[in-house]
């Protein structure tokens, strides 16, 4: 075998096997996906092996393909890193800031601060890829991730962004002239509870602060979501009570479409953090978009 190395075919077929789909790659690299198609194709002749298992339905990984990655990843990242310090040596920031964070953060902290921060760095391109777990910023491609400061990355630097956070449970009145107010997180058993389904399966349970101790309460109820945007829609529908950040359903409680309850059951927390990869250098691109939003914070 030759002693040259198709790298490029090489970060081709990382990024397929990333997405699982030669169209969703072939967007980012910015080619079709035919040619994409022919180059991991001219990779696996080169290499000899197999190492994506094609159907019409979607794109894997064969054992072989697996090990592959494996071994290569991290060379990859290493190369993106040194192209991101040659980038420290550009007097302008510009590049593709790719950032991973959840939906409620891009739309309370991130999105109402994009035109200022686009108009302010013209040749940077902001991509927002809104994802609920934790995901592996070097793997995934992504200069940084936001989430809350309780549930952060190890070996990652962590910058504060926002204020203190606060969990509410809401209802609608009508709902609870029917059904009562609940005065202890224990009379919830009692309650239609809005539930919400975490991308890992798992039910999110609902927490309270008494006397400086934190716990959770498991609860039920017959309506399910994974998204808190139809969480919201259905407490405002009266069909039960939700719990989710105080800050989104701030509007719904000023104009008294809803109303709090167990408020002494619910405390402040520490807010989100921007959390990125230990380095010895931030790209610029990094730096004046934590400056912006810490900026846009303060005033």
């Amino acid at each position: 075998m030759s002693a040259q190395r198709p790298l490029p075919a090489v970060v081709a077929f990382a990024r397929v096997a990333h997405h699982a789909s030669f169209t969703r790659a072939a967007d980012e690299l910015g080619v079709s996906p035919s040619a994409l198609s022919q180059t991991v194709r001219a990779l696996e002749a080169h290499l000899g092996v197999r190492l994506l298992q094609r159907t019409t339905r979607r794109v894997g990984l064969t054992e072989q393909g697996a090990r592959f990655l494996a071994q290569v990843r991290e060379g990859l990242a290493r190369i993106d890193a040194a192209f991101e310090d040659l980038d420290q040596q550009r007097d302008v920031p510009a590049g593709k800031l790719r950032i991973n964070v959840p939906r409620i953060a891009a739309e309370l902290l991130v999105l109402p601060h994009l035109p200022g921060f686009l108009a302010r760095y013209p040749q940077i391109e902001v991509e927002l890829f809104v994802e609920t777990a934790l995901t592996d910023l070097v793997a995934g491609g992504f200069d940084a991730g936001i989430r809350l400061g309780e549930s952060l990355a190890r070996g990652m630097i962590a910058v504060p962004i926002g204020p203190l956070e606060r969990q509410v449970v809401v209802a609608t009145p009508a709902y609870l002239a029917t059904h009562g107010v609940p005065a202890t997180p224990a009379d919830l058993v009692a309650h239609e509870c809005i539930v919400h389904r975490l991308s890992t399966g798992r039910r999110m349970a609902w927490e309270f602060t008494r006397d400086g101790r934190d716990f959770e309460v498991e609860v039920a109820g017959r309506l399910v979501f994974n998204d808190a945007g139809l969480i919201q829609a259905a407490v405002r529908k009266g069909v039960g009570l939700a719990q989710g950040f105080e800050a989104l359903y701030a509007g719904d409680v000023a104009a008294g479409r809803l109303q709090c309850v167990l408020q002494d059951w619910q405390q402040p927390f520490a807010g989100f953090h921007l959390y990125y990869p230990a380095r010895e250098q931030m790209a610029p691109k990094l730096r004046v978009f934590i400056d912006y939003l810490r900026e846009a914070m303060r005033r």
